[in-house]
Parts: structure tokens; sequence; C-alpha cells
């Protein structure tokens, strides 16, 4: 599921980070790392906080683009680049929301398609969690509420 979480990030990273010249070409995995990193980090942080309900309302009603999840999402990635690339605050927060919101559309859009299990919601937050519970008994009853 990380990989394909990174795959998914890789190839939307033409224009923010692949055809960027702010961003050198030895450069470019570690940045497409931290990007996935931010997401799952984002996501994690909502399960360990207890803020799962909104996690499964964000990956319900995909069409709230301005979420708070993709902000906290681009934010943290922002910071990244900030901290280990020096480019500079507004540069990083524009690469972030090229690159970040694209992607979590994106994932939210293969979550709900049969076709592909590892992006499945349920399937995502075990793995994300460390399959600490039984996330799909506990998403049917989230949905419910």
């Amino acid at each position: 599921m990380f990989e394909k979480l990174y795959l998914l990030v890789k190839n939307n990273a033409g224009t923010a980070v692949i055809n960027n010249p702010l961003i050198a070409s030895k450069f470019h995995e570690s940045v497409i790392n931290d990007a996935s990193s931010s997401i799952i980090e984002v996501i994690k942080a909502q399960i360990e906080s207890g803020k799962l309900k909104d996690l499964v309302k964000y990956f319900q009603f995909a069409g709230v683009y301005d979420n708070p999840l993709i902000n906290s999402a681009v934010n943290k990635f922002a910071i990244k680049l900030d901290k280990y690339y020096d480019i500079s605050s507004a540069d990083a927060k524009r690469i972030s929301n090229e690159l970040i919101r694209p992607v979590m559309q994106e994932l939210i859009r293969e979550s709900k398609t049969e076709q592909d299990k590892e992006f499945a919601l349920s399937t995502l937050l075990s793995k994300i969690s460390g399959n600490v519970a039984d996330m799909g008994l506990l998403l049917t009853q989230l949905k419910i509420a």
C-alpha cells in the first residue's frame, strides 16, 4: 500500500517536482518520499487523535476541496520542503499545493473503486494504523452513525 501511494505521488510529481527548477534532480526521489510520508503522517494523526469519523467523512465527500485534512498534508509537506530542501516558505507552499491536493483527490477516487482493494478505505486505515483493529467493522459502524 505504501509503495502504491509513493507511485501515486510520483505519477503526479511532474510539474511540482520533476520539472521544477527549485528542486535539484538529485532530490526528486527524496521529495516524493517526503510527500508520501506527509500524507501518511496526517492520516495516522487523524486516527491516533480519535478523529476517525472526520476521516471517513473526508473519504465519503471528496468534493470538499478545502478540507482540513488536505490542508494539514499540504502544510506538513511544505514545512519539509522549507526545512530540508531550503525552499522558501512561499515556494514550498505552492509546490505542496500543486502536488498534495491532486494526490489526495486521486487517493479518494481510488479508495472508492472496487478494482483497487489496496486503497480501499478499510485497508488503507488498517495499514496506516498498524493493523491494530478491524477497520472494516469500525467503518461500517461509523457510516451508520
